[in-house]
């Protein structure tokens, strides 16, 4: 069985790329060339916006399944730039999606909590998205571009993804907030902004077994922990044995120059931890888990 990743050299598709080796033929394409890759995974260097490249390197491939974690993910960026993060994370998924239509392939695009207002908090897979930011308007599209296109299809909305990148540097909060901690610097997190938020070993494992399933529609991946994120980081330095006093709150939508965030975007986890043999975890399991996960070479 082959899968295909989008977005090769991100934070998700590292944690995808680790697990899933164990038990498929791995591609990945990237429009910056992949170094480092473990053995037997095959990197592809292309522009996903070119459809003529993207039809070809699907006829050599012949995937299976796509994962399509590749998007322009900065919500201020996306802001900025309506055109371009349109393009990117609606017209990319609409490009690969219809290929994955004409050849039969299953496809699963990831998206986000950010896709809810946050008005209410504890979003289930029934409630409708309703965007309060650009970003989150490109994404509600994406979904319905791949859940018309296919019933076997999956929109899996990630929560906040916390973690240690697997392969390469990728985009990781944690990463950042250790780095400055141990410099003694201070960290700026948001108290209005409730999340409950997954690790990135745990949504990989997932992922790789939504590929593998006959599941298709939307799945809420996310972990136990309902936390804001001001106290989410000073757990996480309290764990790591760092100064807690470091870590300072704001309010997100209280900023100048910013986009509008949801203020309580948590999911309700229940389908996932009825469907995956993935166990989805607390916020202090799956830290300890992203901390000391270790690529398996095979």
């Amino acid at each position: 069985m082959r899968l295909l990743i989008t977005g090769l050299n991100g934070f998700v598709a590292g944690s995808i790329v680790a697990q899933a080796k164990k038990t498929w033929e791995v591609h990945g394409v990237d429009i910056t060339e992949a170094t480092g890759l473990p053995v037997n995974v095959h990197g592809h260097q292309l522009d996903l916006m070119d459809q003529e490249k993207v039809a070809t390197l699907f006829q050599r491939i012949r995937p299976d399944v796509v994962i399509h974690t590749a998007a322009m993910a900065n919500i201020d960026v996306c802001e900025n730039n309506k055109e371009l993060a349109w393009k990117v994370n609606v017209g990319i998924t609409e490009i690969i999606a219809e290929q994955c239509k004409t050849m039969g392939i299953k496809m699963i695009v990831c998206s986000t909590d950010t896709v809810f207002d946050g008005i209410k908090g504890h979003y289930s897979e029934t409630d409708t998205p309703f965007a309060v930011n650009h970003y989150a308007k490109t994404k509600i599209e994406a979904e319905r571009i791949v859940l018309e296109a296919s019933s076997k299809n999956i929109v899996a909305r990630l929560s906040l993804v916390m973690g240690l990148p697997v392969m390469g540097k990728g985009n990781s909060f944690l990463a950042e907030i250790i780095e400055k901690l141990k410099r003694g610097e201070t960290v700026k997190f948001p108290e209005n902004e409730i999340r409950t938020p997954i690790d990135v070993v745990t949504l990989g494992a997932a992922l790789t077994e939504l590929a593998g399933s006959d599941f298709g529609g939307i799945i809420h991946l996310s972990g136990n922990t309902r936390i804001n994120r001001y106290k989410m980081a000073i757990h996480i330095a309290e764990m790591l044995g760092y100064d807690a006093s470091l870590v300072e709150g704001t309010n997100s939508n209280a900023l100048a120059g910013r986009a509008p965030r949801p203020n309580d975007a948590s999911m309700e986890n229940g389908l996932a931890k009825s469907i995956l043999q993935t166990p989805m975890l607390t916020l202090d399991v799956g830290l300890n888990l992203t901390l000391n996960f270790k690529i398996e070479e095979i």
